[in-house]
């Protein structure tokens, strides 16, 4: 009954319940059929779950959310969304060393799409006056919106353009680039400063923005070179262009709240988007940071979730939670062991099945090899059966100026919880997962 959206017959497992980083799972097929097993969680729920599951701090915050904190819409002040704007962006808020609340604004969304497609609305509307009916002189003409091949920034209709990838884009209709109000959006290699300078120096003129992921996930949780991602956000304010950091999955994943952060601090963007973690595994939601001067014609962007006082006293639980255990350090140290384990435990060992590891924080891909590329379903359901629950991710592909095809990478995101011992335990079973693996090819 339930939607199959993967083109190939559903996992031959279900799960029965879980509490932390554990999932009691049930085998639905084969000789250990009806058997039931525990199963390490190393996806975190497509990279939603930072506390697991059963995490008391959820339970507490939606009892109370649900019983004190009332359902109003944006359309009037809510108590709870002001302690939540204030924890997080007031005079000593949380994030106001990237984002000061004197500059900018925030607003709700239901999903990481959502809030990149309320980020790409902004965009567009920036460059038309609502009064004129007309282009806004200045950016008449800026057309043209620059992405990064491999990137992933949701599945809308409207943000298919910005997927790079024939797949998802063949046979549905894109966007007119020859219209009054026409758009095109174009693509270059993610980490490639050559190919940023160049496509800047040839079209800085016609660039309304750039959508950029401060570490690619989808094409195989690729890290830009250290410097890339400020010299981006330079030449986008030195060309009057909107950059926009979609932050959906990177979020309190990197070891800091965000990936748009070096050595020199947080680095300089026009809209955030941010989700996934956000909503502690218990909510899907994302909150989109713009600048205040970016902002939509009136009544064209409401919407009936826009922080709602549930969703704001689950955030604001959440996040005060991490705060208060130091989750952040604490994926931070993990990512350096989880780093160490993955490159001993599975590319050196298996060196013709995996051929990279690469990572920070609780975000981690492990590359496939070519030929293992081609068993990539049989080799999960080995992982699986083995006691890990992994994803993969499609990898970059083909990529122009001479880069390296990246083929389809595990994603190793497990929630923020995770011990020490648990990922030691779960790097162990991947590699038990893969020794079965091997020994059928």
């Amino acid at each position: 009954m339930h939607y199959n959206h993967y083109g190939r017959p559903p996992l031959p497992f279900a799960c029965l319940g879980a509490r932390g980083v554990e999932l009691e799972a049930v085998e639905l097929a084969g000789p250990r059929r009806g058997e039931t097993f525990t199963l390490f969680d190393a996806s975190g729920g497509y990279g939603s779950a930072c506390l697991g599951a059963g995490h008391d701090t959820v339970r507490r915050s939606l009892q109370r959310a649900v019983t004190d904190t009332g359902y109003v819409t944006d359309e009037i002040a809510s108590r709870e969304r002001a302690v939540l704007l204030d924890r997080l962006f007031g005079a000593e808020g949380l994030w106001t060393d990237h984002f000061p609340g004197d500059a900018y604004h925030v607003a709700g969304r239901n999903s990481g799409s959502e809030g990149v497609e309320l980020a790409l609305r902004l965009v567009l509307e920036s460059r038309f006056d609502p009064r004129r009916l007309r282009h806004r002189p200045e950016r008449a003409k800026r057309d043209t919106i620059l992405a990064f091949e491999g990137a992933w920034h949701g599945w809308t209709h409207g943000l298919l353009p910005f997927l790079n990838r024939r797949h998802y884009r063949v046979g549905l209709p894109g966007p007119v680039a020859d219209h009054d109000y026409g758009l095109r959006v174009e693509h270059i290699p993610f980490g490639d400063e050559g190919a940023l300078e160049e496509y800047f120096a040839a079209n800085s003129e016609r660039l309304l923005a750039v959508f950029v992921e401060p570490v690619q996930g989808d094409a195989g949780i690729l890290l830009p070179p250290p410097g890339y991602l400020r010299r981006l956000s330079g030449m986008c304010g030195d060309n009057d262009t909107w950059l926009v950091a979609d932050e959906v999955l990177t979020f309190a994943k990197t070891g800091r709240w965000f990936g748009m952060h070096d050595a020199q601090g947080p680095v300089p963007t026009d809209i955030t988007v941010i989700g996934k973690s956000l909503g502690m595994g218990a909510l899907s939601t994302s909150l989109v940071i713009a600048r205040r001067e970016l902002r939509a014609r009136a009544t064209g962007t409401i919407s009936t979730s826009d922080l709602r006082p549930l969703t704001c006293a689950v955030l604001l639980d959440g996040i005060d939670h991490l705060v208060s255990e130091g989750l952040l350090k604490h994926s931070a140290e993990l990512g350096t062991r989880l780093a160490d384990r993955l490159q001993s435990g599975l590319v050196e060992r298996f060196p013709g099945i995996f051929t990279h590891t690469r990572g920070l924080g609780v975000m981690h891909g492990v590359e496939l090899s070519e030929a293992a590329s081609a068993q990539l379903d049989v080799l999960r359901t080995h992982l699986i059966s083995a006691g890990v629950y992994v994803e993969f991710m499609a990898g970059a592909g083909k990529r122009s100026h001479g880069l390296r095809y990246v083929y389809p990478t595990m994603r190793i995101a497990p929630p923020l919880i995770t011990s020490q011992a648990q990922a030691d335990e779960i790097v162990d079973r991947l590699g038990e997962g893969t020794r079965r693996f091997q020994e059928t090819l």
